[in-house]
């Protein structure tokens, strides 16, 4: 049941998001800063918002080590969830090309029946393995196209519907 009201909050909706990140400082300054941020729009006045800052250590020229956190509030006029999610993640780069990417999570979340006022609070961690393409578009703009997994997925006790994870988005400054 849980499922499948998730997956009406987010299946109906509208996803407008953007993904950021940035160096900051001079080129001996190896602090990278960025995120995502999100709004969301649907179907039974559904509406949500989103937004994960992370910031990250350039350990080389090809790896960045860092911390994540995300918050992202979704509901209709029958039911609201909430989200939050906090790790570590790493992402390599490959001739400027491509990428490998982990990232782990610790999920909170919590879902709220409107009409019945019946609750439901749930703990997951996950860990994402991904890679992708990226294209310059830009003096220091890429675009990125990519997919992760999460090797912690079990279908039958996790609170998300599949472990696959696409990703789009633009890159500034890397």
């Amino acid at each position: 049941m849980k499922k499948l009201l998730l997956g009406l909050l987010i299946n109906s909706s509208l996803m407008v998001s953007a993904q950021v990140s940035t160096s900051m400082g001079s080129a001996n300054n190896n602090w990278v800063f960025g995120g995502s941020a999100g709004l969301h729009f649907g179907s039974y006045e559904s509406f949500g918002i989103s937004v994960s800052p992370r910031v990250g250590y350039r350990i080389t020229p090809d790896l960045v080590l860092g911390l994540g956190a995300g918050y992202t509030y979704q509901g209709n006029k029958y039911y609201s969830n909430s989200m939050f999610d906090i790790g570590p993640f790493a992402n390599y780069y490959i001739g400027r090309n491509f990428y490998l990417s982990a990232d782990f999570k610790e999920y909170f979340m919590s879902l709220k029946n409107k009409e019945s006022s019946e609750k439901f609070n749930h703990e997951e961690s996950a860990l994402y393995l991904g890679a992708g393409y990226m294209q310059q578009i830009g003096n220091r703009a890429f675009l990125q196209i990519g997919a992760s997994y999460n090797v912690l997925y079990k279908k039958n006790e996790s609170y998300f519907s599949n472990g696959f994870v696409p990703n789009i988005g633009v890159v500034f400054g890397l």
